[in-house]
């Protein structure tokens, strides 16, 4: 079982990969679920407009898809992220690329974990959890930055 990632046809994106695992870890097991395989893959816009017309015949960018191989309490899937539209959402919500990009990340665990967004209501739960696992992984960074967590 393993968390990997890829870069298709854009640059890979400066993240801190065993950080992140350990941060999505923590967070899948908030939701009583372990880690299966999952793939991250960073693309363009152009990119996630070909994958949302073909699986799913949307005709629009988006900034994750996710395609949940989830089995009882183990979760696994591909997550497509496009980095373009993270960047063009950081300037809209007005935030860094950076934490665009792992609200982004994070929001795929969370459709993983069985947290939907598309009902009444459904939205502002999964911005609550977003926010949430957002607020973990900035702890873990503070606590590195201190000096009072060993390296992740």
């Amino acid at each position: 079982m393993a968390i990997l990632y890829y870069a298709e046809d854009i640059r890979f994106p400066a993240i801190k990969r065993r950080k992140i695992n350990h941060w999505i870890k923590q967070v899948a097991a908030s939701y009583s679920k372990k880690i299966g395989d999952i793939s991250y893959v960073f693309c363009s816009d152009e990119k996630i407009l070909e994958i949302n017309r073909t699986y799913l015949q949307h005709d629009y960018y988006t900034d994750i898809i996710t395609f949940d191989y989830s089995e009882n309490d183990k979760i696994a899937g591909d997550l497509f992220i496009s980095i373009d539209t993270v960047a063009t959402n950081a300037e809209k919500y007005q935030t860094t690329f950076d934490e665009e990009l792992h609200r982004t990340i994070i929001h795929g665990i969370l459709h993983l974990c069985g947290i939907d967004d598309k009902g009444p209501g459904e939205r502002e739960k999964m911005e609550r959890e977003e926010n949430k696992a957002l607020a973990l992984y900035k702890n873990e960074l503070k606590l590195e930055k201190d000096g009072k967590k060993d390296e992740i």
